[in-house]
């Protein structure tokens, strides 16, 4: 199968893209810096320079594709006028099935844009799957890398809620199933959650096991929370987001658990110790 896969340097999409070389399938890694592609799959794969605000980069990206994994970069929040097009371009340019990484609760809130993209995609007719997963184990290693590295904390307004991680790592597994067996997903939409909700003392005591010093978490007030990020030289549009996904936390809305992910790859997902574990060198201490 040939598949093109969006945001191939990122997070999600580096993991999607090994998923599918090691089924065998020939891969477009497309990125708005398709350098970033190249360096991380050489020759494996075909490296495409793809921005959904420049149309006139779309055609030579989607060229000879006929599956796609598609994902929403954090910066691009009007799809009426970048994704949305780029599917109906991708339809016409052969694309049978369109894999979606949508968001946890997109089937209920119209207010997330990446209900507009599926909404879209099912106005179209039934060439698409929906992935929805819920709080990326990664966000470890992104949003709250420099506060365990600099301050051997997590510093978040969650409260005290527990949250089930996932894995990327088990999304892009699905992302490769689906993408290799269309015809027994088309049309669907999948909730993809972790093993279980956990309190965020086994975060913390999970980190500080695999790191060897101690990590806490001090749950952060929002305006404690902005100021921090302010001082870290975020954008405001960046601390905005993060700001609200980490107050929503609050009440519940990380904590879901569901049995798809579970039944579509024949075992558990990945527990936040694993992923930790895995990855405790992202959180050493630089030498002094």
């Amino acid at each position: 199968m040939s598949v093109l896969v969006t945001g191939a340097a990122g997070n999600v999409g580096r993991e999607v893209v090994r998923a599918l070389l090691q089924r065998g399938a020939q891969v477009t890694a497309a990125d708005h810096r398709d350098e970033r592609a190249k360096a991380l799959f050489g020759d494996r794969v075909v490296s495409a320079r793809l921005d959904f605000r420049d149309p006139t980069t779309w055609s030579a990206a989607l060229r000879g594709a006929e599956h796609l994994f598609l994902m929403r970069p954090p910066a691009i929040a009007d799809v009426e006028n970048t994704l949305n097009p780029f599917v109906d371009a991708a339809r016409l340019h052969g694309v049978d099935h369109i894999v979606f990484l949508s968001v946890a609760g997109a089937g209920k809130n119209r207010l997330v844009p990446h209900r507009k993209v599926e909404d879209h995609q099912r106005a179209l007719g039934d060439h698409h799957t929906h992935l929805r997963p819920g709080f990326f184990a990664q966000n470890l290693e992104t949003a709250y890398r420099d506060d365990i590295v600099r301050d051997d904390r997590i510093y978040v307004p969650a409260g005290q809620s527990p949250v089930n991680w996932i894995d990327v790592r088990d999304i892009a597994e699905v992302a490769s199933l689906v993408l290799s067996e269309p015809g027994k997903h088309r049309a669907q939409s999948y909730t993809l959650a972790g093993p279980a909700a956990v309190p965020w003392s086994e975060v913390t005591g999970a980190l500080s096991a695999a790191l060897g010093r101690p990590i806490r978490y001090e749950p952060a007030s929002i305006l404690g929370y902005v100021r921090h990020q302010i001082r870290k030289g975020l954008p405001g549009g960046a601390i905005a987001v993060q700001t609200i996904l980490h107050f929503l936390l609050r009440f519940g809305q990380g904590a879901t658990v569901d049995p798809t992910l579970e039944r579509l790859l024949g075992r558990p997902g990945r527990s936040v110790r694993e992923y930790i574990t895995d990855h405790a060198q992202l959180w050493a201490k630089p030498p002094s």
